[in-house]
C-alpha cells in the first residue's frame, strides 16, 4: 500500500467545514469535482451556455469550495427567500433594509437579479431581490405555487426564522453539538470520492478515512470497513455524477 499521507485528501481536519454545509452547499461540493464540469469552467468564454445542462444559471469556479462559492441554482431552491416590492403596502409595512441584514453578506448577479447571500456562524441565509427592489421600499416574501405549497411554506418560514433569532445581533460563535450522522456521511462520502478521483485504492482511502491501524485490522475480502469505504466511494459518485440535483431540489 502507497503512502498516501502527503496527498491533499488525506487530512480529514481538511473536510471538518463540510459538516456544517446545507443541501445547496452540499450540492455544489459534489458538482464541482465532476471532471466534466471542470472541463465546460475551463471552456466557458466559448460555451457561455454550459451551465444550463448542470443545473445553474451561470458557470461558477470549481476550485472554490462552498465556503466561498455561491452557485446560483436554476430552478431556486425552496429555501432561497424570494423578495419582491410590495405594490400596495399598509401603513406600517416593514421595509427592506440592506444593513440590518445579519452576517458576512455577499450580492451576485446570477444574469436576471441580484441574490444576497448572508453567512454568520452556524447559518447561512440566501435572498432573491427581485427588479425594482430598493433600500427602504417596503417589500414581501413570494412562495411559488404548486399543488402542495404547505412544505414550500413551511421551508420559507424556517428561513425567516433564522434572521429573526438574530435580529439585533450576531453571535461571534456558535456552540455546536456533536456531527449528525447524515454530517458525518457527507465528511467521508466527499473524502473517499477525492482519493478515488486522485487515484487511490480502497484500502488507501480507508486508511485515510479511518486510520491505519483499523486498516490492518479490519481489512478482510468480505470486512465490514471494505464494504463501507467501497459504498461511499460509489455513492460520491452518483452524487457527482447527477445526484447533487435532488440535494438542490432540481428534480
Amino acid at each position: 500500500m502507497a503512502d498516501r499521507s502527503a496527498d491533499f485528501w488525506y487530512p480529514t481536519a481538511a473536510y471538518l467545514y463540510v459538516l456544517h454545509l446545507d443541501g445547496l452547499a452540499l450540492a455544489w461540493e459534489y458538482l464541482r469535482r465532476h471532471p466534466d464540469y471542470r472541463r465546460d469552467w475551463l471552456r466557458r468564454r466559448r460555451r457561455p451556455e454550459a451551465a444550463h445542462p448542470w443545473g445553474l444559471r451561470l458557470l461558477e469556479d470549481p476550485t472554490l469550495d462552498a465556503r466561498d462559492a455561491h452557485p446560483a441554482w436554476f430552478p431556486d431552491h425552496d429555501a432561497v427567500l424570494q423578495l419582491y416590492p410590495d405594490a400596495d403596502p399598509p401603513p406600517d409595512a416593514d421595509a427592506f433594509e440592506f444593513w440590518r441584514i445579519p452576517g458576512h453578506k455577499h450580492l451576485i448577479h446570477d444574469g436576471k437579479r441580484l441574490v444576497l447571500v448572508a453567512r454568520w456562524p452556524g447559518c447561512c441565509v440566501r435572498l432573491a431581490l427581485a427588479p425594482g427592489l430598493t433600500d427602504g421600499m417596503a417589500y414581501l416574501y413570494a412562495v411559488r405555487a404548486c399543488a402542495a405549497p404547505c412544505g414550500r411554506y413551511h421551508t420559507m418560514a424556517a428561513e425567516l426564522d433564522k434572521l429573526a433569532v438574530v435580529a439585533e445581533t450576531v453571535p461571534a460563535a456558535a456552540a455546536r453539538s456533536r456531527p449528525t450522522p447524515a454530517a458525518l456521511l457527507e465528511l467521508h462520502t466527499l473524502q473517499a470520492l477525492d482519493a478515488t478521483l486522485a487515484g487511490a485504492s480502497l484500502r488507501e482511502t480507508a486508511a485515510g478515512l479511518f486510520g491505519a491501524e483499523a486498516v490492518a485490522g479490519g481489512w478482510y475480502a468480505d470486512g465490514g470497513l471494505r464494504s463501507r469505504v467501497r459504498r461511499l466511494v460509489q455513492r460520491g459518485r452518483l452524487l457527482m455524477r447527477g445526484g447533487y440535483r435532488r440535494l438542490a431540489q432540481l428534480e
